[in-house]
């Protein structure tokens, strides 16, 4: 299980960390709101520990910014802000538990062990694929990357399925033939190619992150990084 501790005070966030690591937990650090973001799109999190003040970027913004990304991921707020209307903030922020400062480091533990028990799901009850910032709704064919609605044809549309489905999986050219056009790969031409630069130029050419990777001589995998 990896975790991404934001708190911008250092003796704190040490202080988790190596409790955590003690119980075979991989964690990471950051001190501020626009680090933690970019570290949450570049890395492969089970569970980000929150705190609510915090450099450039509010913990409540950022609670936003991280559900609107990385659906998937539960958030613990960690926080000197005590009040109900604080809980009722960060809850309504997107907040999956709230845990106020001072605290007993096993009461954190145990929250932490809850909020990672079930592994994250790919494919939820809404009938939708996340794979990083990006969002494909299956009953609506809509896809989304960072929030924003991206435009796809009905076969482009059926090729990001497939590598949503299998995100992480190298697919030959031939796997994406059958799969998505139902027909064995005609070598002589090279209409997957194109298909893949154009789904390419819809879903990674905008981000700074690319999730579309050629594996020369083996076809293609869908990935971060």
């Amino acid at each position: 299980m990896k975790i991404l501790i934001i708190e911008d005070e250092p003796k704190v966030a040490s202080f988790i960390k190596k409790g955590l690591e003690e119980n075979q937990y991989e964690v990471d650090l950051a001190y501020d709101g626009k680090l933690a973001e970019r570290m949450a799109l570049q890395y492969d999190y089970d569970l980000f520990i929150l705190d609510i003040i915090i450099p450039f970027v509010n913990g409540i913004e950022l609670c936003k910014i991280l559900k609107e990304k990385r659906p998937a991921v539960p958030v613990l707020m960690l926080t000197a802000l005590g009040t109900t209307e604080d809980k009722l903030t960060g809850f309504d922020a997107g907040a999956d538990d709230y845990l106020v400062k001072p605290f007993e480091f096993r009461e954190l533990l145990a929250r932490v062990k809850v909020l990672t028990k079930t592994p994250k799901i790919k494919q939820s009850t809404v009938n939708r694929i996340v794979v990083a910032d990006l969002e494909l709704d299956l009953d609506k064919k809509v896809a989304r990357r960072g929030g924003h609605t991206i435009e796809l044809t009905a076969k482009e549309f059926l090729l990001l399925e497939y590598f949503m489905k299998n995100a992480g999986r190298v697919l030959s050219r031939n796997d994406i033939a059958e799969k998505v056009w139902e027909t064995s790969f005609d070598f002589s031409t090279n209409v997957v190619d194109v298909y893949v630069n154009l789904l390419r130029k819809k879903i990674d050419k905008e981000f700074e992150t690319k999730l579309i990777h050629t594996r020369i001589g083996l076809g293609y995998i869908l990935q971060e990084g």
